[in-house]
């Protein structure tokens, strides 16, 4: 959480590399295990290069996550790598494709551990934000929330639920502050300065997409001010990380500030985004 993801990269692909050679040459349950772990392996590179603006090697990654999970038999891994596609559906606004992979992996939800259930009801509630549902995202929202806290499991992937503090609240916010639905603007604007404020310094990397995404919100509320010292501290952050996460949230602010391009503010905003390359 501390790093960057260009840093964890190379020794991640090294690690899944290993294990694919083990796998190789195991047989019966033992390579179903191998295999388990590799699909888990091959989940965090795509992560990784997803935190890191490549799409392209993210798309390949979450397609060799789930064919190992395919072929480890592994059903709740296959639902983790069904809503991990929906995550990068989401990052490239295909909001019909986050939601169709998301109820993909939701298809019998009865067979599914709370936390991939979890895992899959957010990535579906983005897919509907993108498209201004705000009903679709109350509803899989509120389903989550009442299974995070049943979430006992020992799968040793997937664990954001259990250890970003207001999960929930950071999706809510995030799925509110991409509509255009005033109250909802309002809403996430007050969830995000309850998170914002709960969040542990360990955690500097998100904290940097948060303060990002909040400064829309703060903008799209008609407070420009206060939208150029969110997006300050953001870029502070970002930058020494790499995040392109951060980089993608910041660009998008620009739009939200368009009302003040001929202002100052909107000045500021460009000499701020200039320091970043954008």
């Amino acid at each position: 959480m501390l790093l960057g993801p260009h840093q964890l990269v190379a020794t991640v692909t090294a690690q899944h590399q290993l294990i694919c050679e083990l796998s190789t040459q195991a047989a019966g349950e033992l390579r179903r295990d191998l295999l388990r772990v590799g699909a888990a392996y091959a989940a965090l590179l795509g992560w990784l290069h997803q935190d890191a603006g490549d799409h392209a090697s993210s798309i390949r990654w979450r397609d060799i996550t789930l064919d190992m999970a395919h072929r480890s038999r592994d059903h709740q891994l296959v639902g983790y790598a069904l809503a991990n596609k929906a995550s990068l559906c989401v990052d490239i606004g295909d909001g019909s494709g986050a939601v169709d992979l998301a109820d993909a992996a939701l298809a019998d939800p009865r067979a599914l551990a709370p936390k991939v259930r979890v895992i899959a009801s957010v990535h579906g509630a983005h897919g509907r934000s993108l498209a201004g549902d705000r009903a679709g995202v109350d509803a899989l929202l509120g389903e989550a929330q009442q299974l995070v806290e049943r979430i006992d499991d020992d799968l040793p992937w997937g664990d954001a639920c259990r250890r970003t503090p207001g999960y929930i609240d950071v999706q809510r916010a995030t799925c509110y502050g991409r509509m255009h639905d005033p109250d909802a603007i309002r809403e996430a604007d007050r969830v995000w300065t309850r998170v914002l404020a709960a969040m542990p310094d360990t955690h500097r990397r998100d904290v940097a997409v948060f303060q990002a995404r909040h400064a829309a919100v703060a903008a799209a509320a008609g407070e420009p001010e206060r939208a150029l010292y969110l997006a300050g501290r953001a870029t502070l952050v970002g930058t020494s990380t790499g995040s392109a996460r951060t980089r993608g949230e910041l660009a998008m602010l620009r739009t939200r500030m368009q009302p003040w391009s001929d202002h100052a503010y909107g000045r500021d905003l460009g000499e701020l985004l200039a320091t970043i390359g954008l």
